[in-house]
């Protein structure tokens, strides 16, 4: 039950390890934020759909911190030039670029920005046909949805939004460390995430927790706190995958490269 909290320390680790690198990557994802708020900012039943539609498609936005937490694993650099090759040449040993296996990380990523609009539509629909007022700023969904007295609207819309996140959680929590490491297809990622939650069911339940909280955090310091919590969610992510999946077995996507003399160990 307390192996999440030992992938909250390696992921400290590795950022210490990694220094402006990993922080960049929550600095850009927090602006990513504020924009989405700057331009939500007077419909909030759209803005409350975005956000959290924003944290769906996370794990895909933190493909470059798996690479550097393998990086790091290797004895390699963990440098930027592992996050431009991440994004612009990620496993330049598959020579069939046509091939299905050589865009399954974009396959995913695409799967999961569709579920992450489907659930923007969806809560702002909730939110603009049963809320007994317009919900225009983020005063009027606490008045109006979260503690009104009458009505079930906001349970109704955390249901929902569990409903569909859980099965989301269950799909990528592995998965995308797994098709940036190993050259799997998309079904045998997503199926060997969902075997992971399925046979750590309660370690698995504390380490969504964990996440939410520390989303719930930084969202709710005016995002400033996502510049830490995002690299650390993220990083922490290839140690869960690291720990809860064997896949010494299959092949991997690039060669081991030899490590920088100057890094020292892991």
């Amino acid at each position: 039950m307390m192996q999440p909290l030992i992938w909250l320390v390696m992921a400290w680790r590795d950022i210490a390890k990694a220094g402006w690198v990993s922080i960049l990557h929550g600095l850009v994802l927090t602006v990513a934020g504020i924009a989405i708020i700057a331009l939500a900012r007077h419909r909030f039943w759209l803005l409350a759909g975005a956000l959290s539609g924003f944290m769906v498609i996370a794990p895909v936005l933190a493909t470059s911190l798996y690479a550097l937490s393998r990086a790091i694993e290797r004895r390699e650099k963990p440098d930027f030039s592992v996050v431009l090759k991440t994004w612009l040449n990620w496993q330049n040993s598959h020579f069939n670029k046509w091939d299905s296996d050589y865009w399954c990380m974009l396959q995913f990523g695409a799967l999961l920005a569709a579920a992450a609009t489907g659930w923007v539509m969806t809560s702002a629909a909730l939110i603009t046909l049963l809320a007994p007022v317009p919900i225009n700023n983020p005063l009027d969904f606490v008045h109006h949805v979260m503690l009104a007295k009458d009505g079930w609207l906001f349970e109704i819309w955390l249901a929902l939004g569990g409903v569909m996140a859980a099965p989301l959680f269950a799909s990528s929590v592995i998965a995308m460390p797994l098709l940036l490491d190993r050259r799997v297809t998309l079904m045998q990622a997503v199926l060997t995430s969902w075997q992971a939650v399925l046979v750590n069911p309660m370690p698995m339940a504390f380490w969504a927790g964990i996440i939410m909280i520390f989303t719930l955090l930084g969202l709710g310091s005016l995002l400033l706190g996502l510049i830490p919590v995002l690299p650390m969610l993220g990083h922490a992510s290839w140690h869960a995958y690291h720990d809860l999946v064997d896949a010494s077995e299959l092949p991997a996507r690039e060669p081991l490269s030899a490590p920088d003399s100057q890094f020292g160990t892991s």
